[in-house]
């Protein structure tokens, strides 16, 4: 069984990860590669229950979403190359598609509507 992958948003190089890093690239760039690398990717501050939450939704699904823990310097990136949907907090978001999600209530109301299986579905990380 695949894992939920968790990965901590950092400035060293390590060319032997999945989610190698070009130092001279920004934080806001390097976020945003990210969102179009990824179908499914979850920003998350350190131990955020919310985000175990989403995860636990997201895998009881079928879906491994990529976990990037942000520091709370890199937070702002995050709002800075996203628009915030109004009254939610910035992280965690989780990304689907490239597409800003929202947060924890953003995906449980997409679940509830009947709308996220067939977005994931869409974005080819779900087989039904």
């Amino acid at each position: 069984m695949q894992g939920v992958h968790g990965y901590r948003l950092q400035l060293t190089n390590t060319a032997n990860s999945p989610l190698a890093i070009d130092i001279s690239e920004s934080t806001e760039m390097r976020i945003q590669r990210l969102i179009t690398e990824n179908p499914v990717i979850i920003f998350s501050r350190s131990a955020c229950c919310m985000c175990h939450v989403m995860k636990r939704l997201l895998t009881s699904l079928g879906v491994h979403p990529t976990v990037i823990e942000l520091e709370e310097d890199e937070i702002g990136a995050l709002s800075e190359s996203q628009q915030d949907d109004g009254g939610e907090t910035v992280a965690p978001a989780v990304f689907i598609g490239g597409e800003r999600i929202g947060g924890l209530e953003s995906l449980v109301g997409l679940h509830l509507s009947g709308h996220l299986v067939p977005k994931l579905v869409e974005v080819g990380v779900l087989v039904l």
